[in-house]
């Protein structure tokens, strides 16, 4: 990866946590390991499944989360090399 991608990946990453829910959902799975959206749904309390799947594939997209299926759910977990290179702060 050159210069002018990781600096892209950087203010993607940056610009996906400057959003309260996504820092949150980003910092539970820091602590608490692999989560499915409805164990998520449950821990933010106010979220509806709807908006809580959108902060998902931003995240994923960023590739702050790896999504991996198993059985008929999709579990999420934290991408430490991603987070390690960009946010280091987040799992300290």
């Amino acid at each position: 990866m050159d210069a002018a991608q990781l600096q892209a990946q950087a203010i993607k990453v940056h610009r996906a946590l400057g959003e309260q829910t996504r820092y949150r959902i980003v910092q539970l799975l820091a602590t608490e390991g692999d989560l499915c959206p409805a164990e998520l749904e449950k821990r933010l309390e106010s979220i509806p499944l709807s908006t809580l799947s959108h902060h998902l594939k931003q995240l994923a997209e960023c590739q702050l989360l790896t999504p991996q299926k198993q059985g008929t759910f999709i579990y999420y977990s934290l991408n430490r090399e991603t987070v390690q290179k960009f946010a280091a702060y987040l799992i300290s």
